[in-house]
């Protein structure tokens, strides 16, 4: 059970640096549709590369952080029934989950995907709009996407059972982390204190 949570942390850490990168996916793609405006309006012009990119973009940073957000446990759930259950209830809830949903559903994504992507990769498809792009960049984050998704979901399951032979702390617990507004207060605090010490 030892290599298999040491597979998980692995996993976790993967996710969790692609996690912290893709925001900025998001950034870039608001970034290029604010010049995209702003050039339609001032110089009557508009390319649907631009568009497109700001579509490949926003796939991109949802499909690549799908793993990440399962990590963080901040996917869609419905609370409703599992609340009023006992946590060893809803962890095998979770068990369950990922293993007759998750995975399967993973598997044929990629099962499908994969070829889908590698047929556009190789005939070179583009976009039929004019000034469109290639396809298969946004194609090739199908697979990439639910392939972090799927580890995600075999470490969440490891760390569930490993919940369960209770050799680990419940990982479900929300670890309580500053708001970014305390974290400021703080230190603003301690410069304060700095200041007057001197």
């Amino acid at each position: 059970m030892q290599s298999l949570l040491k597979f998980s942390r692995a996993v976790d850490w993967l996710n969790t640096q692609i996690g912290k990168y893709v925001i900025w996916l998001i950034l870039l793609s608001t970034v290029i549709s604010g010049f995209n405006a702003v050039v339609r309006k001032s110089f009557n012009y508009s390319s649907n590369a631009f568009l497109e990119v700001q579509w490949y973009l926003f796939a991109a940073s949802f499909l690549l952080a799908a793993g990440y957000t399962l990590l963080n446990g901040e996917h869609v759930k419905i609370d409703v029934v599992s609340s009023r259950l006992s946590k060893r209830s809803q962890i095998w809830i979770d068990v369950i989950g990922f293993t007759l949903f998750l995975t399967p559903v993973c598997l044929a994504i990629l099962w499908y995907g994969t070829p889908f992507f590698l047929k556009g990769f190789y005939s070179g498809e583009m976009s039929s709009n004019a000034g469109g792009l290639l396809r298969w960049p946004v194609y090739l984050m199908m697979p990439v996407g639910f392939t972090l998704l799927l580890l995600q979901g075999f470490s969440e399951l490891i760390k569930r059972v490993a919940f369960l032979k209770g050799l680990i702390d419940d990982p479900t617990a929300k670890k309580v982390e500053k708001t970014a507004e305390e974290e400021l207060a703080d230190a603003i605090r301690r410069l304060a204190e700095r200041e007057g010490k001197v």
